[in-house]
């Protein structure tokens, strides 16, 4: 997590600043959604993003249309080098886009896509849309000091290249017991070899908001819960979370038994006995207030393995909801899968959301911000 969710950050305290209208805009996305646009009364795509953005913070002045001018799907980039996209199209999406949303907003936010450089073979990278558009840009990076700085530096290059002046960095991930270490050093780097450009935020890192929810996976394999109810979706594993089953079926009883009972367990299809003992302890903490919130994803290729009739059965005659996953890849697969998975925000998980929001506001500075991008509220003020 890193641009979207310090977006939800900024946005939630601009909010409190200039509580009667936030603009919003991602000028180029990337993955998109259908949606409809109020304006135009039609279906049309825009970023994901732009609709957790757009729901989370009620921004019922601004159109769909306005937030998401420039779209990059499979296939744009070789349209665009065979010459049937134009890039004044493109730029003239943007500032129309950037006009609109300025003109009902007391103040507007930019989420760009990726690094700096991200949409240069279409000649739409975040430093030149800033440029295009007339605005200071922050910089986000993980923790860290060396390689953090390195990365930032290869930004500001190219920022540096468009004339594109940056407010601020904001560094998100950094390890709660280096934290101290990391605002101190980074910001002496900062002024060392930057000049000007300041510390916006520094935020130790908050392993929950990384955790996959049993919806993520639901995303990642292409499935549904085949068992289990609409809460349950949202539930977060930790990586300490996840175990493959292995071991004999009394062993892997006692384990339910013994151990956390906040697990997502991932099993072959064909250990049937290890399903039925899942769904067996399940039924026992239901009679017995015992609280079990752990999970099952079953694993096995499509056609080559089904599930028996009697992990059919009981799952289809349980009167207890038990949160259960099948998907058709082998157990290494989907261990694989799981680990290398970045869960995104999303407006269905509230809980992750408002974590995150409310987790990375706390460290963020925001009268700097307003200060190094020109505050309106003082504006206001002096002109008052």
């Amino acid at each position: 997590m890193g641009k979207t969710t310090t977006c939800l950050a900024l946005i939630s305290g601009l909010t409190k600043r200039f509580p009667h209208s936030i603009g919003y805009l991602k000028p180029v996305g990337q993955q998109h959604v259908s949606v409809h646009s109020s304006q135009l009364d039609k279906d049309i795509r825009v970023d994901k993003d732009v609709i957790l953005i757009k729901k989370q913070f009620n921004l019922h002045h601004l159109d769909y249309k306005d937030m998401s001018p420039v779209l990059i799907p499979s296939g744009y980039t070789k349209q665009y080098i065979d010459g049937k996209i134009s890039h004044y199209g493109q730029v003239k999406a943007i500032q129309d886009a950037m006009k609109n949303v300025g003109d009902c907003s007391e103040v507007v936010l930019c989420e760009g896509t990726g690094h700096t450089a991200v949409g240069s073979i279409v000649e739409m990278s975040n430093a030149k849309v800033a440029a295009h558009i007339g605005a200071d840009m922050v910089l986000v990076a993980n923790g860290g000091l060396g390689s953090c700085f390195d990365e930032l530096q290869l930004n500001k290059a190219l920022c540096d290249h468009h004339n594109v002046r940056l407010a601020g960095v904001i560094i998100n991930k950094v390890l709660p017991s280096k934290y101290e270490q990391t605002k101190k050093y980074m910001s002496r780097a900062f002024s060392q070899h930057w000049d000007d450009v300041p510390l916006l935020g520094c935020i130790p890192d908050k392993p929950y908001l990384g955790c996959p929810a049993l919806s993520d996976l639901e995303k990642l394999f292409g499935v549904k819960l085949l068992s289990g109810n609409e809460e349950m979706r949202f539930r977060h594993y930790t990586v300490q979370d996840i175990n493959l089953v292995t071991t004999s079926h009394q062993y892997f009883f006692k384990n339910l038994r013994d151990y956390p009972t906040r697990s997502l367990y991932v099993c072959h299809t064909t250990q049937t006995e290890m399903i039925l003992s899942f769904i067996e302890y399940a039924h026992y903490c239901h009679e017995n207030n015992i609280n079990f919130e752990s999970a099952l994803l079953i694993c096995g290729r499509e056609k080559k393995y089904e599930l028996s009739p009697e992990v059919c059965k009981a799952i289809e005659s349980s009167s207890v909801d038990i949160p259960i996953l099948q998907c058709h890849v082998t157990t290494h697969q989907a261990m694989e899968k799981i680990h290398g998975l970045t869960p995104k925000l999303n407006i269905d998980d509230k809980g992750r959301t408002l974590s995150a929001m409310e987790h990375y506001e706390q460290y963020i500075d925001f009268d700097l911000l307003l200060k190094r991008t020109g505050n309106p509220l003082k504006s206001q003020r002096e002109e008052a």
